[in-house]
């Protein structure tokens, strides 16, 4: 009885030290908006779009993304998109913009989920089912590994997509968006991409 006793605990104890092991490596993320500020070096000075300025450090391997102006008529069924939408009463999505992921990012944090957009907004990475033209826009079917959306897209949403670049993009006066900079122990912020408006592109996601 002592030993299966002894024995349950060592493993709870194991198990603990695992469970602590896995959340020390992973730094709780931050979403950013906003407009560089200065660059220096690897580091960013950013005004966010809450008005405060946050500096931001750049991975030595940082991947760049432009953040170009696109059509819909680019989003076809099959293509992997991302939807920033707002939920409609009848259950469906109005888009209020549109990201065509490249090929080699499809999957990327596929599914549907809350977003910050503004208010009660969501996002949805998904792949194009179906798109019909509709009367308020184009009709969309997507789908994702749990389940599928039907999204209108007015025609006035802004469409978009990522390009790679390199730090060229990166400079004072452009707009950016941060997905996940990493938040470290001591406060500091560090990010391993970054996505920035080419030609005053805003990343309207």
């Amino acid at each position: 009885m002592l030993k299966s006793t002894m024995t349950s605990g060592l493993l709870a104890a194991v198990l603990a030290l695992v469970s602590f092991a896995a959340s020390a490596q992973q730094a709780p993320t931050v979403r950013i908006r906003g407009t560089i500020e200065s660059v220096d070096g690897n580091t960013l000075g950013i005004k966010t779009r809450e008005g405060s300025d946050v500096k931001v450090k750049m991975t030595d391997n940082v991947a760049v993304f432009a953040v170009i102006k696109t059509s819909l008529s680019e989003v076809k069924e099959g293509s992997y998109i991302g939807v920033t939408g707002m939920p409609e009463p009848d259950g469906t999505q109005k888009a209020i913009a549109v990201h065509i992921f490249p090929e080699n990012q499809r999957g990327a944090a596929e599914g549907f989920r809350p977003w910050d957009a503004r208010a009660n907004s969501t996002m949805t990475n998904a792949t194009v089912a179906q798109t019909v033209k509709g009367t308020d826009g184009q009709n969309i079917t997507v789908k994702y590994k749990d389940g599928e959306k039907k999204v209108v897209v007015p025609p006035d949403t802004p469409i978009v997509t990522f390009v790679a670049s390199d730090k060229s993009e990166v400079k004072p006066g452009a707009k950016l968006i941060i997905f996940g900079a990493a938040k470290k122990e001591d406060g500091s912020l560090e990010a391993n991409r970054v996505n920035v408006g080419r030609d005053g592109v805003t990343p309207p996601m």
